[in-house]
């Protein structure tokens, strides 16, 4: 007697990629810089053509940034042991800390080369305390920020100096503060499936970078609407009235700073070119900007999660604020 038949499967079939509304975004976002620069005439209106303006020039600007951090953090993923950064940190938190917020000074690049850095170093465990420390003194005291910094205030030989003791600063306390009141359930980092066992490491490298561009890129897309639409609703006229004022003068431009959502490279031009604002006030727009603004609140929500994001933006808002004050009373 013969056993039964059995006839093979099939092998199933691989999963289809959903389309994640981060996908959408950056089509959105590919879709409006064409119209941009194909078909300007699409753009007639003042208001819709100053829009379109800010909106392209904060993602282009901040772009070549995010592709950066996006490839290196694809490298640690892909080349780096896992064990790697725990040898090279100091165990305890409150070490790693000022050791990690240093080493901000070696990646030149913006908020947004930072963040995927960031999410990348917390899975390789790395400290949570350590990497926001990078995270934050990254795009604030690296050398191409300071050297922007000095040309921008030809005349103001501290403002350099000082850009760089507050932001520095803000990385230590703030790392300091997660390592002593922070929970590790506010962070949730997106699931990135696992390479198989046997991967090349060029497969796994291009797995995660085309992950993180996608998933990072459409938080950008949000951070440069949102700073596109405020740019044009603030006027100008509003701001000239303020500047007089020294507390609010501080407080003007610290929002100001949170919602324009200008690239570190850069902000030092913007900062120069606000001629009746004091000096300690754009201090404040400098040490502000880098730390958090809207693209960055984006990007933190979609690396860390809103609950980290809720948390960590204001937090980090009040202490640089304060630290910025802090050195400008010492400076000037």
């Amino acid at each position: 007697m013969t056993g039964p038949t059995t006839t093979a499967e099939a092998p199933p079939a691989p999963p289809r990629r959903r389309l994640l509304p981060t996908d959408v975004l950056v089509v959105a976002c590919l879709a409006i810089v064409a119209v941009r620069f194909l078909a300007p005439g699409a753009f007639t209106a003042p208001a819709l053509q100053a829009w379109s303006t800010v909106f392209v020039a904060v993602c282009l600007q901040a772009l070549p940034f995010l592709v950066l951090g996006v490839l290196l953090s694809a490298a640690i993923t892909a080349f780096v042991p896992a064990d790697f950064f725990e040898r090279a940190m100091p165990r305890r938190a409150g070490l790693a800390v000022p050791v990690a917020g240093l080493s901000g000074a070696v990646l030149p690049g913006c908020e947004c080369a930072a963040v995927p850095v960031a999410g990348s170093l917390v899975r390789r465990g790395v400290a949570p305390a350590a990497a926001l420390a990078f995270l934050l003194s990254a795009p604030a005291i690296n050398p191409v920020v300071l050297v922007a910094t000095a040309v921008a205030f030809p005349d103001e030989p501290w403002m350099a100096p000082a850009r760089f003791a507050a932001s520095l600063a803000v990385a230590l306390v703030m790392g300091w503060l997660w390592a002593r009141f922070g929970r590790g359930e506010w962070l949730r980092l997106p699931a990135r499936a696992g390479a198989p066992a046997g991967t090349p490491r060029s497969a796994v490298f291009r797995e995660a970078a085309q992950h993180d561009l996608v998933h990072a890129g459409g938080y950008l897309v949000v951070g440069g609407l949102t700073a596109a639409t405020l740019n044009v609703a603030v006027p100008r006229e509003w701001l000239d009235s303020v500047a007089g004022s020294a507390v609010l003068s501080v407080l003007v431009l610290a929002v100001l700073a949170v919602l324009l959502a200008v690239c570190s490279e850069a902000d030092a031009f913007v900062a120069a070119s606000l001629t009746s604002f004091s000096l300690t006030s754009r201090l404040v727009f400098l040490v502000v900007g880098p730390v958090v603004d809207v693209k960055l609140v984006a990007l933190q929500s979609g690396t860390f999660g809103r609950r980290f994001a809720l948390r960590f933006a204001p937090a980090t808002f009040a202490v640089a604020v304060l630290a910025a004050l802090a050195v400008a009373w010492v400076v000037w």
